[in-house]
């Protein structure tokens, strides 16, 4: 025997839309209450909040409060609950529970920005004093007396540069083939064609007995 299913009448039809489509609900002024109860279970507190602040005129709290109350327990505990509870009790006052969910919302945030500015400045604090134990390390640093040969300092000399490149370059040609090959090839010429460099005196000029020496020596004729 087959059973029959139940054909979802207009309204049942309108919740399930309603709930399917939660997160595009804003104003909600003119929904009965029993409608609510069944669809606003099922928001999120984001979309509680945007609820409650669209609706203008209204006051949603005969179905919002239990929502806000879980909430509430479920963001910041039982123990934090029940404790404002008590202290409502005791102090004879009742508060909504989406403004102690605000107001409480605005004390942890409150909290949560001072300790990171205490934490900041402990990181300031930090680097204050790594910056100051720097300085003091540079400064007992040695000072350094070695000349500096390029660079713009009393050590500075360009003359003793400039020898020590001419020396060492003139070295490196010395000791390069080109010369050693030059040389013995003027020391084999010398060896193979020997000759005798004329005297010269100091001044460079030759000498007049080195020339009387080349010319033949005429006998001296008597005059009668």
């Amino acid at each position: 025997m087959h059973l029959k299913r139940k054909v979802p009448s207009l309204v049942d039809l309108c919740v399930r839309t309603a709930i399917d489509n939660v997160r595009y609900l804003g104003d909600v002024g003119e929904t009965d209450l029993d409608l609510l109860e069944h669809i606003l279970p099922h928001c999120t507190v984001d979309q509680l909040m945007h609820i409650e602040n669209s609706t203008v005129g209204r006051d949603l709290s005969p179905v919002t409060d239990k929502l806000w109350k879980k909430f509430y327990e479920k963001q910041f505990g039982t123990e934090n609950a029940n404790l404002v509870m008590k202290r409502m009790k005791q102090n004879n006052a009742s508060f909504k529970w989406v403004k102690l969910y605000e107001a409480k919302l605005k004390d942890v945030e409150e909290a949560q920005n001072k300790s990171l500015d205490r934490i900041r400045q402990l990181y300031k604090k930090e680097d204050a004093r790594r910056q100051s134990r720097q300085v003091q390390l540079c400064s007992k640093v040695p000072p350094n007396n070695k000349r500096s040969y390029w660079g713009n300092g009393p050590g500075y000399n360009v003359s003793n540069v400039k020898s020590n490149l001419m020396k060492k370059a003139k070295i490196e040609f010395l000791k390069s083939q080109e010369v050693r090959n030059m040389a013995a090839v003027k020391k084999n010429a010398i060896q193979r064609h020997p000759c005798v460099s004329p005297f010269k005196s100091p001044s460079g000029i030759p000498s007049k007995g080195s020339a009387s020496t080349s010319k033949q020596v005429k006998p001296s004729e008597r005059r009668f």
